[in-house]
């Protein structure tokens, strides 16, 4: 498979997601745990990725490729969920990526002030 179709791959299994996000959003938080985090709001969503974050750093550290595999997708998927309560489709996450693409790290963060907001 080429890079251009795990991309293509990528986007459709985050786009899948990112439908089945929104409809929880309307679930009765009883049926569902993204509906019941939804219901909890922005403070328990933002712990669950703070949570996940902490995890993956762990798999890490312990150094077991299947354990960074697995937390990894706890830490995206509930990123994810943080980006759905947003309003934040993972396609802007995609394009900001890729407008990254091949620019030197350096050179981009020098080149950046913080979105949305003006520099004091």
């Amino acid at each position: 498979m080429t890079a251009r179709g795990v991309v293509v791959i990528m986007s459709d299994i985050l786009s899948r997601l990112a439908e089945t996000l929104e409809a929880r959003k309307a679930a009765d938080p009883q049926s569902s745990y993204v509906a019941k985090l939804y219901a909890k709001g922005l403070d328990a969503i933002l712990k669950k990725v703070a949570e996940e974050a902490a995890e993956t750093i762990m798999a890490a550290k312990d150094g077991v490729r299947e354990k960074v595999v697995y937390e990894t997708a706890d830490l995206w998927f509930h990123t994810l969920v943080l980006l759905a309560q947003q309003g934040i489709h993972p396609d802007e996450i995609l394009n900001e990526l890729a407008r990254r693409e091949g620019l030197s790290g350096l050179v981009e963060k020098a080149g950046r002030g913080k979105p949305g907001k003006e520099d004091a």
